[in-house]
Protein backbone atom coordinates (compact mmCIF):
# COMPACT_ATOMS: atom_id res chain seq x y z
CA UNK A 1 0.00 0.00 0.00
CA UNK A 2 1.42 3.55 -0.85
CA UNK A 3 1.91 6.06 1.58
CA UNK A 4 0.63 9.24 1.11
CA UNK A 5 3.33 12.43 2.06
CA UNK A 6 2.82 15.85 3.27
CA UNK A 7 5.43 16.72 -0.18
CA UNK A 8 2.34 14.79 -2.19
CA UNK A 9 -0.17 16.63 -0.60
CA UNK A 10 1.27 19.94 -1.27
CA UNK A 11 2.09 19.26 -4.85
CA UNK A 12 -1.19 18.08 -5.46
CA UNK A 13 -2.61 21.60 -4.45
CA UNK A 14 -0.12 23.65 -5.96
CA UNK A 15 -1.51 21.56 -9.36
CA UNK A 16 -4.79 22.45 -8.56
CA UNK A 17 -3.79 26.18 -8.06
CA UNK A 18 -1.58 26.88 -10.49
CA UNK A 19 -1.35 24.21 -12.99
CA UNK A 20 -5.51 23.75 -13.92
CA UNK A 21 -5.58 20.30 -12.30
CA UNK A 22 -9.34 18.90 -12.54
CA UNK A 23 -11.33 15.57 -12.35
CA UNK A 24 -13.26 16.96 -15.94
CA UNK A 25 -15.80 14.36 -15.22
CA UNK A 26 -17.72 11.84 -13.01
CA UNK A 27 -20.05 10.01 -15.59
CA UNK A 28 -22.62 7.35 -14.25
CA UNK A 29 -23.61 4.62 -16.88
CA UNK A 30 -26.90 3.30 -16.27
CA UNK A 31 -28.69 1.06 -18.37
CA UNK A 32 -32.15 1.14 -20.05
CA UNK A 33 -32.88 -2.35 -21.10
CA UNK A 34 -35.11 -2.77 -18.78
CA UNK A 35 -37.07 0.22 -19.85
CA UNK A 36 -38.69 -1.76 -23.62
CA UNK A 37 -42.47 -0.43 -24.25
CA UNK A 38 -43.86 -1.11 -27.05
CA UNK A 39 -45.58 2.32 -26.00
CA UNK A 40 -43.67 5.10 -26.64
CA UNK A 41 -45.23 7.18 -24.17
CA UNK A 42 -44.60 4.35 -21.45
CA UNK A 43 -40.99 3.76 -22.99
CA UNK A 44 -40.43 7.62 -22.12
CA UNK A 45 -41.34 7.34 -18.48
CA UNK A 46 -39.96 4.02 -17.69
CA UNK A 47 -36.41 6.36 -18.84
CA UNK A 48 -37.02 9.35 -17.12
CA UNK A 49 -38.17 7.55 -13.91
CA UNK A 50 -34.78 5.41 -14.39
CA UNK A 51 -32.17 8.42 -14.64
CA UNK A 52 -33.92 10.37 -12.11
CA UNK A 53 -33.63 7.91 -9.36
CA UNK A 54 -30.26 5.98 -10.17
CA UNK A 55 -28.74 9.40 -10.53
CA UNK A 56 -30.57 11.83 -8.05
CA UNK A 57 -27.81 12.33 -5.75
CA UNK A 58 -24.49 12.32 -8.40
CA UNK A 59 -24.49 15.92 -8.36
CA UNK A 60 -24.05 16.21 -5.12
CA UNK A 61 -21.81 13.35 -3.94
CA UNK A 62 -19.13 15.40 -6.60
CA UNK A 63 -19.67 18.38 -4.70
CA UNK A 64 -19.20 16.47 -1.07
CA UNK A 65 -16.42 15.10 -2.91
CA UNK A 66 -15.24 18.34 -4.48
CA UNK A 67 -15.39 19.77 -0.91
CA UNK A 68 -13.40 16.77 1.10
CA UNK A 69 -10.88 16.93 -1.27
CA UNK A 70 -10.50 20.06 -2.67
CA UNK A 71 -10.14 18.67 -6.35
CA UNK A 72 -12.55 20.97 -8.67
CA UNK A 73 -14.69 18.29 -10.24
CA UNK A 74 -16.10 20.25 -13.45
CA UNK A 75 -18.66 18.27 -14.81
CA UNK A 76 -21.32 15.74 -13.57
CA UNK A 77 -22.41 13.14 -16.64
CA UNK A 78 -24.91 10.27 -17.65
CA UNK A 79 -24.13 7.90 -20.20
CA UNK A 80 -27.31 5.94 -21.20
CA UNK A 81 -27.27 2.65 -23.47
CA UNK A 82 -27.47 3.16 -27.01
CA UNK A 83 -30.87 4.66 -27.51
CA UNK A 84 -31.37 3.15 -31.13
CA UNK A 85 -31.05 -0.70 -29.03
CA UNK A 86 -33.93 -0.03 -26.47
CA UNK A 87 -36.16 2.02 -29.37
CA UNK A 88 -38.41 -0.71 -30.77
CA UNK A 89 -40.60 0.14 -33.64
CA UNK A 90 -39.97 4.28 -32.62
CA UNK A 91 -40.16 6.05 -36.08
CA UNK A 92 -38.26 9.18 -36.27
CA UNK A 93 -40.41 11.64 -34.58
CA UNK A 94 -41.07 9.03 -31.42
CA UNK A 95 -37.08 9.40 -30.64
CA UNK A 96 -37.29 13.00 -30.69
CA UNK A 97 -39.50 12.15 -28.27
CA UNK A 98 -37.22 9.92 -26.49
CA UNK A 99 -34.38 12.88 -26.75
CA UNK A 100 -36.71 15.47 -24.79
CA UNK A 101 -37.04 12.60 -22.01
CA UNK A 102 -33.57 12.49 -21.47
CA UNK A 103 -32.82 16.21 -21.75
CA UNK A 104 -35.81 16.66 -19.29
CA UNK A 105 -34.42 14.15 -16.76
CA UNK A 106 -30.43 15.54 -17.26
CA UNK A 107 -32.18 18.88 -15.91
CA UNK A 108 -34.17 17.67 -13.48
CA UNK A 109 -31.35 15.88 -11.89
CA UNK A 110 -28.78 18.95 -12.63
CA UNK A 111 -26.20 16.91 -14.62
CA UNK A 112 -24.00 18.90 -17.29
CA UNK A 113 -24.65 16.75 -20.38
CA UNK A 114 -26.51 13.27 -20.90
CA UNK A 115 -24.68 11.03 -23.63
CA UNK A 116 -26.20 7.83 -25.35
CA UNK A 117 -28.64 8.75 -28.07
CA UNK A 118 -26.45 7.03 -29.76
CA UNK A 119 -26.03 4.21 -32.60
CA UNK A 120 -24.08 1.29 -33.21
CA UNK A 121 -24.27 0.74 -36.72
CA UNK A 122 -20.47 -0.44 -37.95
CA UNK A 123 -21.58 -3.19 -39.55
CA UNK A 124 -25.47 -2.47 -41.09
CA UNK A 125 -28.42 -0.55 -40.04
CA UNK A 126 -31.66 -1.49 -38.63
CA UNK A 127 -34.71 0.33 -38.83
CA UNK A 128 -34.69 1.69 -35.45
CA UNK A 129 -30.47 3.01 -36.04
CA UNK A 130 -32.00 4.75 -39.39
CA UNK A 131 -34.72 6.30 -37.62
CA UNK A 132 -32.35 7.19 -35.17
CA UNK A 133 -29.68 8.71 -37.57
CA UNK A 134 -32.75 10.81 -39.19
CA UNK A 135 -33.66 12.17 -36.28
CA UNK A 136 -30.22 13.29 -35.00
CA UNK A 137 -30.94 17.36 -35.97
CA UNK A 138 -34.01 18.09 -34.85
CA UNK A 139 -33.29 15.94 -31.25
CA UNK A 140 -29.93 18.04 -30.95
CA UNK A 141 -31.81 21.55 -32.05
CA UNK A 142 -34.61 20.79 -29.71
CA UNK A 143 -32.31 19.89 -26.53
CA UNK A 144 -29.73 21.70 -24.10
CA UNK A 145 -27.92 18.99 -22.50
CA UNK A 146 -28.59 15.92 -25.17
CA UNK A 147 -25.10 14.53 -26.97
CA UNK A 148 -25.52 11.95 -29.54
CA UNK A 149 -22.79 9.70 -31.27
CA UNK A 150 -22.47 6.88 -34.09
CA UNK A 151 -20.15 3.94 -34.23
CA UNK A 152 -19.59 3.70 -38.41
CA UNK A 153 -16.94 1.22 -37.72
CA UNK A 154 -14.88 -1.33 -36.44
CA UNK A 155 -11.29 -3.30 -37.09
CA UNK A 156 -13.79 -6.27 -36.86
CA UNK A 157 -16.57 -5.62 -39.56
CA UNK A 158 -14.92 -2.46 -41.80
CA UNK A 159 -16.45 0.87 -42.09
CA UNK A 160 -20.61 1.62 -42.88
CA UNK A 161 -19.74 4.17 -46.03
CA UNK A 162 -23.68 4.68 -45.84
CA UNK A 163 -23.87 5.25 -42.17
CA UNK A 164 -20.94 7.95 -43.15
CA UNK A 165 -22.86 9.60 -45.90
CA UNK A 166 -26.28 9.76 -43.29
CA UNK A 167 -24.22 11.12 -40.36
CA UNK A 168 -22.72 13.78 -42.80
CA UNK A 169 -26.30 14.78 -43.86
CA UNK A 170 -26.96 15.38 -40.30
CA UNK A 171 -24.13 17.51 -39.81
CA UNK A 172 -24.98 19.41 -42.29
CA UNK A 173 -28.58 19.96 -41.52
CA UNK A 174 -27.57 20.57 -37.68
CA UNK A 175 -25.48 23.18 -38.73
CA UNK A 176 -28.16 24.82 -40.55
CA UNK A 177 -30.93 24.75 -37.73
CA UNK A 178 -28.63 25.81 -35.01
CA UNK A 179 -26.92 28.26 -37.04
CA UNK A 180 -27.82 31.28 -35.01
CA UNK A 181 -25.75 29.80 -32.63
CA UNK A 182 -22.79 29.15 -34.51
CA UNK A 183 -23.62 25.63 -35.56
CA UNK A 184 -23.04 24.72 -31.95
CA UNK A 185 -25.38 21.46 -32.18
CA UNK A 186 -22.79 19.98 -34.52
CA UNK A 187 -20.79 20.41 -31.42
CA UNK A 188 -22.93 17.49 -29.70
CA UNK A 189 -22.45 15.11 -32.21
CA UNK A 190 -19.42 12.42 -32.62
CA UNK A 191 -18.48 9.78 -35.35
CA UNK A 192 -16.62 6.82 -33.93
CA UNK A 193 -14.74 3.76 -35.22
CA UNK A 194 -13.98 1.44 -32.34
CA UNK A 195 -16.20 3.14 -29.57
CA UNK A 196 -15.04 2.35 -26.02
CA UNK A 197 -17.91 1.07 -24.20
CA UNK A 198 -16.79 3.12 -21.22
CA UNK A 199 -15.97 6.40 -21.68
CA UNK A 200 -17.07 9.32 -19.81
CA UNK A 201 -16.37 11.72 -22.00
CA UNK A 202 -18.72 13.58 -24.37
CA UNK A 203 -19.97 14.01 -26.83
CA UNK A 204 -19.32 9.99 -27.45
CA UNK A 205 -20.10 8.74 -24.00
CA UNK A 206 -22.43 5.90 -23.92
CA UNK A 207 -23.20 2.89 -21.69
CA UNK A 208 -22.19 0.40 -23.98
CA UNK A 209 -23.88 -3.67 -23.88
CA UNK A 210 -20.97 -5.30 -22.00
CA UNK A 211 -21.50 -2.89 -19.15
CA UNK A 212 -23.15 -3.60 -15.95
CA UNK A 213 -26.71 -2.42 -14.43
CA UNK A 214 -25.34 1.22 -13.13
CA UNK A 215 -21.32 2.17 -12.94
CA UNK A 216 -19.47 5.31 -12.15
CA UNK A 217 -16.25 6.05 -14.72
CA UNK A 218 -14.10 9.20 -14.25
CA UNK A 219 -12.33 11.46 -16.67
CA UNK A 220 -9.14 12.86 -15.27
CA UNK A 221 -7.37 15.95 -16.76
CA UNK A 222 -4.08 17.76 -16.31
CA UNK A 223 -1.86 19.21 -19.26
CA UNK A 224 -0.96 22.25 -17.53
CA UNK A 225 0.35 19.69 -15.13
CA UNK A 226 2.43 18.06 -17.43
CA UNK A 227 3.22 20.67 -19.35
CA UNK A 228 4.51 22.78 -15.99
CA UNK A 229 6.91 19.75 -15.30
CA UNK A 230 8.19 19.72 -19.07
CA UNK A 231 9.55 23.27 -18.64
CA UNK A 232 10.73 22.83 -15.11
CA UNK A 233 13.16 19.35 -16.48
CA UNK A 234 14.64 22.06 -18.87
CA UNK A 235 16.96 20.51 -21.75
CA UNK A 236 17.26 17.00 -20.78
CA UNK A 237 17.06 13.56 -22.94
CA UNK A 238 14.29 12.19 -24.12
CA UNK A 239 14.09 9.13 -22.04
CA UNK A 240 14.31 11.48 -19.06
CA UNK A 241 11.30 13.25 -20.08
CA UNK A 242 9.54 10.29 -20.94
CA UNK A 243 9.97 9.49 -17.11
CA UNK A 244 9.04 12.65 -15.91
CA UNK A 245 5.44 12.49 -17.51
CA UNK A 246 5.03 9.01 -16.79
CA UNK A 247 5.30 10.62 -12.96
CA UNK A 248 2.61 13.20 -13.44
CA UNK A 249 0.33 10.82 -15.11
CA UNK A 250 0.83 8.58 -12.20
CA UNK A 251 0.14 10.93 -9.76
CA UNK A 252 -3.19 12.62 -11.97
CA UNK A 253 -4.70 9.45 -12.23
CA UNK A 254 -4.45 8.67 -8.77
CA UNK A 255 -6.52 11.52 -7.89
CA UNK A 256 -9.08 10.02 -10.62
CA UNK A 257 -8.71 6.74 -8.61
CA UNK A 258 -9.34 8.37 -5.39
CA UNK A 259 -12.46 10.62 -6.36
CA UNK A 260 -13.67 7.48 -8.79
CA UNK A 261 -13.70 5.01 -5.45
CA UNK A 262 -15.33 7.39 -3.68
CA UNK A 263 -17.93 8.27 -5.66
CA UNK A 264 -18.39 4.81 -6.27
CA UNK A 265 -19.14 3.81 -2.53
CA UNK A 266 -20.86 7.26 -1.91
CA UNK A 267 -23.43 6.10 -4.63
CA UNK A 268 -23.58 2.81 -4.03
CA UNK A 269 -22.81 2.28 -7.67
CA UNK A 270 -19.84 -0.32 -8.47
CA UNK A 271 -16.62 1.74 -9.94
CA UNK A 272 -15.72 1.12 -13.38
CA UNK A 273 -12.72 3.08 -15.34
CA UNK A 274 -10.74 5.69 -14.94
CA UNK A 275 -10.17 7.65 -17.95
CA UNK A 276 -6.51 8.86 -17.96
CA UNK A 277 -7.09 11.36 -21.15
CA UNK A 278 -4.98 14.57 -21.34
CA UNK A 279 -8.33 17.06 -21.88
CA UNK A 280 -7.29 20.19 -22.55
CA UNK A 281 -9.82 23.08 -21.93
CA UNK A 282 -9.13 26.99 -22.95
CA UNK A 283 -7.74 28.48 -20.27
CA UNK A 284 -4.13 29.18 -20.37
CA UNK A 285 -1.30 27.25 -20.26
CA UNK A 286 -4.01 23.80 -19.86
CA UNK A 287 -2.80 22.51 -23.27
CA UNK A 288 -1.82 19.86 -25.02
CA UNK A 289 0.13 22.03 -27.68
CA UNK A 290 1.98 23.64 -25.33
CA UNK A 291 3.45 20.22 -24.13
CA UNK A 292 4.42 19.51 -27.10
CA UNK A 293 5.73 22.86 -27.87
CA UNK A 294 7.65 22.55 -23.70
CA UNK A 295 9.18 19.56 -25.85
CA UNK A 296 11.23 21.53 -28.36
CA UNK A 297 8.67 22.10 -30.83
CA UNK A 298 8.45 26.24 -32.00
CA UNK A 299 4.96 25.17 -32.60
CA UNK A 300 2.70 22.80 -32.51
CA UNK A 301 1.82 21.37 -36.31
CA UNK A 302 5.43 21.93 -37.49
CA UNK A 303 7.29 18.48 -38.17
CA UNK A 304 8.02 16.50 -35.13
CA UNK A 305 4.64 17.25 -33.34
CA UNK A 306 3.29 13.94 -34.45
CA UNK A 307 6.43 12.42 -32.97
CA UNK A 308 6.42 13.94 -29.81
CA UNK A 309 2.73 13.63 -29.24
CA UNK A 310 3.37 9.83 -29.75
CA UNK A 311 5.84 9.60 -27.32
CA UNK A 312 3.50 11.95 -25.10
CA UNK A 313 0.40 9.80 -25.58
CA UNK A 314 2.57 6.57 -24.17
CA UNK A 315 4.28 7.89 -21.77
CA UNK A 316 0.79 8.99 -20.38
CA UNK A 317 -0.97 5.64 -20.27
CA UNK A 318 2.17 4.02 -18.88
CA UNK A 319 2.58 6.16 -15.72
CA UNK A 320 -1.12 6.15 -15.41
CA UNK A 321 -2.17 2.24 -15.53
CA UNK A 322 0.33 1.92 -12.59
CA UNK A 323 -1.99 4.27 -10.47
CA UNK A 324 -5.45 2.64 -10.95
CA UNK A 325 -7.12 -0.51 -10.67
CA UNK A 326 -8.88 -0.09 -14.10
CA UNK A 327 -7.66 2.27 -16.62
CA UNK A 328 -10.44 2.68 -19.54
CA UNK A 329 -12.40 4.82 -21.84
CA UNK A 330 -9.88 6.97 -24.17
CA UNK A 331 -6.80 6.98 -22.19
CA UNK A 332 -4.52 9.52 -23.82
CA UNK A 333 -3.85 12.75 -25.08
CA UNK A 334 -6.95 15.04 -26.27
CA UNK A 335 -6.51 17.34 -29.50
CA UNK A 336 -9.29 19.48 -29.98
CA UNK A 337 -8.98 22.69 -31.73
CA UNK A 338 -11.31 24.75 -29.65
CA UNK A 339 -11.22 23.46 -26.48
CA UNK A 340 -6.97 23.76 -26.43
CA UNK A 341 -5.58 27.79 -26.50
CA UNK A 342 -2.33 26.38 -27.68
CA UNK A 343 -3.92 24.37 -30.79
CA UNK A 344 -5.97 27.33 -31.60
CA UNK A 345 -3.17 29.82 -31.67
CA UNK A 346 -1.59 27.44 -34.00
CA UNK A 347 -3.83 27.34 -36.47
CA UNK A 348 -4.47 30.85 -36.57
CA UNK A 349 -0.21 31.32 -37.09
CA UNK A 350 -0.57 29.11 -39.73
CA UNK A 351 1.53 26.28 -37.95
CA UNK A 352 -1.06 23.74 -37.60
CA UNK A 353 -3.52 22.62 -40.56
CA UNK A 354 -5.88 19.82 -40.99
CA UNK A 355 -3.95 17.03 -42.88
CA UNK A 356 -1.47 17.80 -39.93
CA UNK A 357 -4.09 17.22 -37.72
CA UNK A 358 -5.60 13.89 -38.94
CA UNK A 359 -1.84 13.00 -39.09
CA UNK A 360 -1.71 13.10 -35.17
CA UNK A 361 -4.69 11.61 -34.89
CA UNK A 362 -2.81 8.27 -35.57
CA UNK A 363 -0.44 8.11 -32.64
CA UNK A 364 -3.34 10.37 -30.12
CA UNK A 365 -6.51 9.44 -27.94
CA UNK A 366 -9.47 9.92 -30.63
CA UNK A 367 -9.50 12.23 -33.81
CA UNK A 368 -10.72 15.81 -35.48
CA UNK A 369 -11.97 16.81 -32.50
CA UNK A 370 -14.17 20.18 -32.32
CA UNK A 371 -13.08 21.03 -36.06
CA UNK A 372 -14.66 24.19 -37.45
CA UNK A 373 -14.74 24.40 -41.27
CA UNK A 374 -16.57 26.83 -43.88
CA UNK A 375 -19.97 26.47 -43.53
CA UNK A 376 -20.47 25.86 -47.41
CA UNK A 377 -18.54 22.33 -47.21
CA UNK A 378 -20.59 20.23 -48.97
CA UNK A 379 -22.23 16.79 -47.54
CA UNK A 380 -19.59 14.87 -49.75
CA UNK A 381 -16.84 16.52 -48.17
CA UNK A 382 -17.65 16.37 -44.51
CA UNK A 383 -17.74 12.73 -45.91
CA UNK A 384 -14.47 12.13 -47.02
CA UNK A 385 -13.03 13.97 -43.80
CA UNK A 386 -14.97 11.44 -41.61
CA UNK A 387 -13.88 8.22 -43.57
CA UNK A 388 -10.24 9.18 -43.52
CA UNK A 389 -10.56 10.10 -40.31
CA UNK A 390 -12.49 6.56 -39.64
CA UNK A 391 -9.79 4.40 -42.20
CA UNK A 392 -7.38 5.58 -39.62
CA UNK A 393 -8.94 3.79 -36.03
CA UNK A 394 -9.85 0.93 -38.38
CA UNK A 395 -6.53 -0.01 -39.86
CA UNK A 396 -4.62 0.68 -36.70
CA UNK A 397 -7.04 -0.99 -34.36
CA UNK A 398 -7.74 2.22 -32.36
CA UNK A 399 -10.46 4.83 -31.28
CA UNK A 400 -10.96 7.62 -33.71
CA UNK A 401 -13.62 10.13 -33.91
CA UNK A 402 -14.13 13.21 -35.64
CA UNK A 403 -16.27 16.11 -34.14
CA UNK A 404 -16.71 18.57 -37.46
CA UNK A 405 -18.60 22.09 -37.71
CA UNK A 406 -19.62 23.28 -40.89
CA UNK A 407 -20.16 26.81 -39.00
CA UNK A 408 -23.25 28.29 -41.10
CA UNK A 409 -22.21 31.64 -42.89
CA UNK A 410 -18.31 31.69 -42.01
CA UNK A 411 -15.60 30.93 -44.10
CA UNK A 412 -11.52 30.71 -43.71
CA UNK A 413 -10.29 33.76 -41.38
CA UNK A 414 -13.46 33.66 -39.36
CA UNK A 415 -14.23 32.02 -36.25
CA UNK A 416 -16.66 30.72 -33.86
CA UNK A 417 -17.33 31.17 -30.08
CA UNK A 418 -18.71 28.34 -28.31
CA UNK A 419 -17.94 29.73 -24.86
CA UNK A 420 -17.48 27.59 -21.57
CA UNK A 421 -15.29 24.51 -22.41
CA UNK A 422 -15.89 24.45 -25.49
CA UNK A 423 -14.41 27.37 -25.87
CA UNK A 424 -12.97 29.28 -29.55
CA UNK A 425 -12.33 28.15 -33.44
CA UNK A 426 -10.37 29.34 -36.02
CA UNK A 427 -12.57 28.12 -39.29
CA UNK A 428 -9.82 25.81 -41.14
CA UNK A 429 -10.11 25.79 -44.55
CA UNK A 430 -10.87 21.81 -46.33
CA UNK A 431 -9.54 20.40 -50.17
CA UNK A 432 -11.20 22.10 -52.78
CA UNK A 433 -11.39 19.12 -54.58
CA UNK A 434 -14.04 16.93 -54.67
CA UNK A 435 -15.02 13.32 -53.40
CA UNK A 436 -18.35 13.26 -54.21
CA UNK A 437 -18.19 10.01 -56.57
CA UNK A 438 -16.61 8.33 -53.94
CA UNK A 439 -18.65 8.98 -51.03
CA UNK A 440 -21.79 8.60 -53.39
CA UNK A 441 -20.20 4.69 -54.19
CA UNK A 442 -22.04 3.88 -50.96
CA UNK A 443 -21.67 0.37 -49.31
CA UNK A 444 -19.09 -1.30 -47.29
CA UNK A 445 -15.42 -0.77 -46.68
CA UNK A 446 -14.49 -4.57 -45.68
CA UNK A 447 -12.63 -5.22 -42.67
CA UNK A 448 -8.45 -5.10 -42.81
CA UNK A 449 -6.49 -8.68 -43.41
CA UNK A 450 -5.53 -8.38 -39.56
CA UNK A 451 -8.59 -8.82 -38.28
CA UNK A 452 -8.87 -12.27 -38.99
CA UNK A 453 -7.14 -13.04 -35.56
CA UNK A 454 -9.61 -15.89 -34.42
Amino acid sequence: MSIVTRNDILETIHMIQHENLDVRTITMGISLYDCVSDDIERLCNNIYDKITSKAENIVKVGEDIAKKYGVPIVNKRVSVTPVALIGGKANSDDYVKIAKTLDRAAKEIGINFIGGYSALVQKGMSRGSEALIQSIPQALTETDFLCSSLNVASTKAGINMDAIYMAGKAIKELAYLTRDKNSIGCAKFVVFANAPEDNPFMAGAFHGMGEPECVINVGVSGPGVVAAAIKRAGNCSLNELANIIKKMAYKITSVGQLVATEASKALDVPFGIVDLSLAPTPAIGDSVARILENMGLERCGTHGTTAALAMLNDAVKKGGVMASSSVGGLSGAFIPVSEDEGMIEAVNVGALHLNKLEAMTAVCSVGLDMIAIPGDTSVETICGIIADEIAIGVVNTKTTAARLIPAYGKNVGDSVDFGGLLGTAPIMPVSPFSCADFIHRGGHVPAPMHSLKN
